[in-house]
């Protein structure tokens, strides 16, 4: 049997199993007019005999129709005969709803074989007629919806079975009906499968490409209940589905091989406020019966409340199944998408954010820039404010909105807020009936009328119904939401899924990836969520279809949103009659336009011909000022016009109340200085920013005793006198907040932190007499003195000595033969210190290999040493800047100011919040510093620099600005700032002011605006550079008098040094040369050695022999004598010495006997030999070697 042949026979089984008894209903005309009103109509044409017709729908998706009719004539008592001869049934498809199928197949049937069925009955049959029909509804929940009917019986025939109703008939056409179906089952399990099947019989033949082959789309469609019923809605999804072939776009290929047609379309219509049940049995068992692979939730409904409820539990059930939801509702503003699960939406209503952007669109057009938002306890009420918030962020840079509150109102004293501030623009979202309790709670206090705008929501508005309590002139957004529009959206919504539909299955990567939800299910068998929900929907959200004319194409967002949108503005205005009140339409809003907003006249607020000006009434305020640099400076205004030029700021009166008599001349005092000059500074520019803000004008009048404010005699005085006594609306400028004032008055939130400081002079300094020694601390020092350098001289000293080519001292002085080589532990002590400072003098280098790798090693530490502290010496070779480095106010020198000697003088202004302070807190300090006040700041900065004052104590902000003013940079603050406060605002007590300037001083320290203000007038004109330029100036003597320290310690060092030496020579050197008898002396130091020998008393010898003076003539003449020999006998012996040496003979070494042996031997009769081994009769010979040698030997001795 062919492939179109098994949904019949399927069917034909069900209804067998379920033992389905046949009815005939109505007559023959109520059964035509069900056969034409189907979906599929057929048309069968019976020639001759028995017939058997098969008819089944190509436009079906879920299931098939199949008509089986046979006709017995004769009659039989025991047994009946059914032969079914060869026949041509020809079958005529005519398919309304696709205009694509609107073919004629034929199929011929033939060689079909012959039955016979025996059966006993007791009764005679004239006629036996048995009709088997079976239908499966797409949608079992709609059957009344979509009506599928078939039929295949005779007008004739139902009028017998009419006639015949007993009890056989019934029982004939049950059996034979069963035998049918038997025989039927049997040849469908003998007969192959195939795309298609010829019948050789006659040649006729069975078509290919039957709709029963095609893969069916289902869809699931909600609307609301409509008194017109579903026909408005069974057309416009007809049209809908026709449409799909017509559309002037893509074409829609996947109907060739899907089905998608008006009864694939599962229609259900939901009540306004459907309980939870009803939503989960119609998604759940209705819905996912027929394997939807989206749902179309279209509801025009208004209600904000249950309806609400009952959309967002359907909305994020369909999300947790993973089906995509195709939505268009009324209330979408109400749904919190942000919350839910829901994230498989798209919604093709205008959503909340498109309302927020209208209504801000208005305000802009009037230039509005500050406003309320009040909303009820609506759904989506934190939706609408949020969108408010985002919507004014992303049009700062153009347009810059102020929201002045936002208002929850959950009872109508919550208004009180909008009562007490400058709101009169108000943004409204809630419900109709919630917005005419609000709206009558508003014209109670007075918060309606031509100074007041309400623009409010859709929800508002609803169908247009106006209430009588609305205010006329209320503005508002609208979109249509009637049937009409609903219908409408239907189609859009059948489209965008067919586009969705056709970029899933064209994608390659979709291939294995069926858009069916089988097996999904909401209970625990089977899945609990749609693998391809997420995938299909993104297809779905990226289709673009056309829109309407002149409008863009529908698209969405990432979030699901419709992209362009499209709202009415709405006003509410008297109707013609003035009897009662209507919204009519003034404009529209299109999103996707650079002039978004089109607006027609309008009837505005207390039926006024103008705009309201959206903020409060201007109002006039009295500000009191005393100048103080950098918050208020005075600068004279222009000699001419009167005028303050752009940079002098505003003009501001310094003359008193009664100098301004009644009959002056205003233009001439504005020229005169003595009555108006120009206020400029920090407060300026902060009251400019106030007075657009809030919409004032004011009149700045300088306080006329020039004092701050302070209790005097128990008395206020300056500007808190003028506050107490109501004489100022308003004190601006640095006034400090204390709690005495705060007693008195009303302060601000502080617009700047202040505190009490103390500023001081630079003075230049000289350098550290110590500062050669800066680079390294003591430590260091002591390190490298004391263990360094000692360590490396012994060491070398100590290799020296022991390496067997080092010196041997005792050979060397024992033996004159051996060649002269000096070196000792002073002479290492010279070596070391020669190669720390790498000084360019002589000095004996160490023998030994051992001594010399030592002195290398110490010349690398050496270089290591000398370079960091020569990079480091010239940070500290500088002149230093010299102050009086005050830790505070509370410092001991300036709170005890006897206690230092000279005392410090230092100084304030009096009656000053600091004067006041000083006064509580340190009296002798303040009864002290009262000879040293000045009467203003810039007095004691002046004293300061002049050296007449030590240091000035003021505000911490005040002395910080004149510090960075100095161009000299002399002027520094010191210590931490005493009594920490701020400065602020200033009004009379209670007053309706402090509020509004509150909230505007918070708004601009979070915007930043204060902080640019500060850094605008606390930038100071100090320049480092100019500072750094001076300090290349030639230094004095006392800013190098260390150099000349230092040299001056050298001197006195060495004198020490010399005394000690001649303290040797005359008291120790004797001792010495006693118990020296191994020579250690000249291991410390070769003089010292050479001075306890021979040699050296030798040379004291020939010193007391050159002070020698004989007392007689004779012994002159003896002396003169023994010279003349002795240098006879020196030319002697040079001539000898020559001979000798001609000879090759070595002239013979002489032994003299040392200088201990002369001392030791003085006191004895026999006198030792002077010479030693010396013979008399050569004793001149002998002395002149002995001289000769020796001032030899002395000429070679270095200390």
């Amino acid at each position: 049997m062919v492939e179109l042949m098994r949904p019949a026979v399927k069917e034909l089984k069900k209804n067998c199993k379920n033992k389905v008894k046949l009815k005939c209903k109505g007559n023959a005309s109520h059964q035509t007019e069900n056969v034409e009103s189907s979906n599929s109509n057929s048309r069968i044409l019976y020639r001759k005999g028995a017939t058997m017709s098969l008819s089944s729908s190509s436009s079906s998706s879920s299931s098939s129709s199949t008509t089986l009719s046979t006709s017995l004539p004769g009659t039989s008592a025991t047994r009946v005969g059914i032969s079914l001869e060869q026949r041509q049934i020809i079958i005529q498809n005519n398919n309304n709803n696709s205009s694509s199928n609107n073919k004629m197949t034929a199929a011929i049937l033939t060689t079909l074989p012959t039955a016979t069925i025996t059966r006993t009955t007791t009764t005679t049959t004239r006629s036996a007629t048995a009709t088997a029909t079976t239908t499966t509804a797409s949608n079992r929940s709609n059957t009344k919806a979509f009506p599928t009917l078939a039929s295949t019986t005779t007008a004739s025939c139902c009028r017998q079975q009419q006639q015949h109703h007993h009890q056989q008939e019934q029982q004939q056409q049950l059996l034979v009906y069963c035998l049918l179906c038997i025989f039927l089952i049997a040849v469908t399990q003998k007969l192959p499968t195939a795309n298609g099947l010829r019948l050789t019989n006659g040649g006729s033949s069975l078509s290919k490409g039957s709709s029963a082959n095609k893969e069916q789309l289902n869809i699931g469609l909600i609307a609301p209940h409509t008194n017109f019923g579903k026909r408005e809605y069974l057309r416009s999804i007809n049209n809908a589905v026709t449409g799909l072939t017509k559309t002037r776009g893509a074409k829609l290929t996947f109907l060739k091989d899907y089905s998608f047609e008006q009864k694939n379309i599962h229609f259900d219509m939901m009540s306004l406020t459907p309980s939870p049940t009803a939503i989960l049995s119609t998604l759940c068992k209705e819905f996912l019966r027929v394997n939807v692979s989206a749902i179309l939730y279209m509801m025009n409904n208004e209600q904000f409340g249950h309806s609400t409820a009952s959309a967002q539990y359907f909305l994020q059930l369909a999300g947790y199944l993973g089906i995509p939801v195709i939505s268009w509702n009324a209330d979408n503003s109400g749904l919190e998408r942000r919350a839910s699960q829901s994230t498989l939406q798209l919604q093709l209503a205008p959503s909340i954010e498109h309302q927020s952007a209208a209504m801000l669109s208005i305000l802009e057009r009037y230039k509005w820039h500050q406003f309320s938002v009040v909303t009820s306890q609506i759904a989506g009420h934190d939706d609408f404010v949020q969108a408010v918030r985002e919507r004014v962020a992303e049009m700062q840079e153009h347009f810059k909105f102020t929201i002045l509150n936002s208002i929850v109102v959950t009872r109508t004293s919550d208004l009180m807020e909008l009562v007490n501030s400058e709101a009169r623009v108000m943004l409204l979202y809630a419900t109709q009936a919630e917005a005419i309790t609000i709206l009558r709670a508003a014209e109670e206090m007075k918060l309606t009328g031509e100074n007041y705008v309400w623009v409010v929501s859709q929800s508002v508005i609803e169908k247009k119904d106006a209430h009588s309590q609305f205010p006329v002139g209320m503005l508002g957004v609208h979109f249509d939401t009637s049937s009409a529009a609903l219908m409408n959206e239907i189609s859009n919504a059948i489209k965008i899924y067919s586009y969705g539909v056709e970029a899933y299955l064209t994608d390659p990567a979709n291939k294995d990836r069926r858009l069916t939800t089988q097996s999904l299910s909401c209970e625990d068998e089977g899945r609990g969520r749609w693998d391809n929900g997420e995938i299909f929907f993104k297809y779905l959200r990226n289709v673009s279809i056309e829109g309407d004319l002149n409008k863009p194409n529908i698209e969405f967002t990432a979030d699901g949103d419709l992209r362009s949108a499209e709202l009415k503005i709405m006003n509410l205005r008297p109707s013609a009659n003035n009897k009662n009140l209507v919204w009519e339409e003034i404009g529209v809003w299109k999103s996707w336009e650079t002039q978004k907003l089109d607006i027609r006249d309008i009837a505005w607020p207390g039926n006024s011909h103008a705009p309201p000006q959206g903020v409060p009434e201007k109002f006039h305020l009295k500000i009191t000022f005393l100048e103080e640099a950098p918050y208020i400076n005075l600068s004279p205004a222009d000699p001419v016009s009167g005028k303050c030029l752009m940079d002098r700021g505003v003009l501001c009166r310094v003359a008193a109340d009664h100098e301004m008599a009644a009959d002056i001349d205003v233009g001439q005092a504005h020229r005169n200085e003595s009555f108006y000059q120009c206020c400029s500074g920090f407060c300026i520019d902060l009251l400019e920013k106030f007075a657009e803000e809030l919409g004032f004008t004011y009149e700045l009048v300088r306080v006329e005793d020039g004092k701050w404010g302070t209790l005097e005699n128990g008395k206020w005085n300056g500007l808190i006198a003028d506050l107490v006594n109501r004489k100022t609306d308003m004190v601006l400028t640095s006034l400090m907040i204390n709690t005495e004032r705060e007693a008195v008055v009303d302060f601000s939130e502080p617009f700047m932190e202040t505190g009490i400081a103390i500023v001081v002079a630079k003075r230049t300094g000289i350098i550290s007499p110590t500062a050669f020694l800066e680079p390294f601390d003591t430590a260091s020092w002591m390190l490298v003195g004391i263990v360094a350098i000692q360590a490396a001289t012994f060491m070398i000293f100590l290799f020296e000595w022991l390496s067997p080519s080092g010196y041997d001292m005792k050979l060397y002085l024992q033996n004159t033969n051996v060649t002269p080589y000096r070196f000792s532990l002073f002479r290492t002590y010279w070596l070391v210190w020669a190669v720390l400072f790498q000084a360019a003098v002589h000095v004996d280098s160490p023998r030994g290999f051992t001594s010399r790798f030592m002195t290398n090693v110490w010349a690398l530490f050496a270089v290591v040493f000398l370079a960091i502290y020569t990079a480091n010496l010239a940070a500290f070779m500088i002149t230093r800047e010299e102050f009086h480095e005050f830790s505070g106010l509370n410092d001991s020198r300036l709170v005890h100011p006897y206690s230092h000697k000279p005392s410090f003088k230092f100084g304030t202004i009096p009656y000053s919040h600091t004067d006041s302070t000083i006064h509580k807190y340190f009296k002798d300090m303040h009864y002290y510093m009262k000879q040293y006040n000045k009467t203003s700041v810039a007095d004691g900065v002046a004293a300061v620099l002049n050296g007449n004052l030590d240091s000035f104590i003021y505000d911490g902000t005040v002395l910080d600005y004149l510090v960075a003013q100095d161009e000299d940079c002399r002027l520094m603050t010191v210590g931490s700032w005493y009594a920490m406060t701020g400065y602020g605002l200033a009004f009379s007590r209670n007053s309706k002011y402090v509020q509004m300037f509150n909230k505007r001083l918070l708004e601009f320290r979070a915007n930043g605006d204060l902080e640019r203000l500060r850094r605008y007038w606390m930038t100071g004109t100090c320049r480092p550079g100019k500072q750094e330029h001076k300090s290349s100036d030639p230094l004095a003597l006392e800013q190098f008098l260390s150099a000349f320290l230092l040299l001056m310690a050298g001197i006195l060092l060495a004198a020490l040094l010399l005394l000690l030496e001649h303290v040797y020579f005359k008291y120790i050197r004797k001792r010495l040369a006693k118990k020296d008898g191994g020579h250690c002396c000249a291991l410390i130091s070769l003089s010292m050695g050479k001075s306890l020998t021979f040699r050296g008393a030798v040379y004291e010898a020939t010193e007391i022999l050159k002070k020698h003076r004989c007392n007689d003539p004779i012994c002159d003449t003896h002396l003169w004598k023994v010279k003349h020999e002795l240098d006879m006998s020196r030319l002697r012996v040079r001539q000898l010495e020559k001979v000798m040496d001609k000879h090759g003979i070595k002239a013979p070494q002489l032994r003299l006997a040392s200088s201990s042996d002369l001392l030791n031997h003085h006191h004895l009769k026999e006198r030792p030999p002077l010479l030693g081994n010396l013979s008399l009769a050569a004793s001149a010979q002998d002395l002149y070697r002995w001289s000769y040698k020796t001032e030899i030997a002395e000429m070679e001795t270095v200390l």
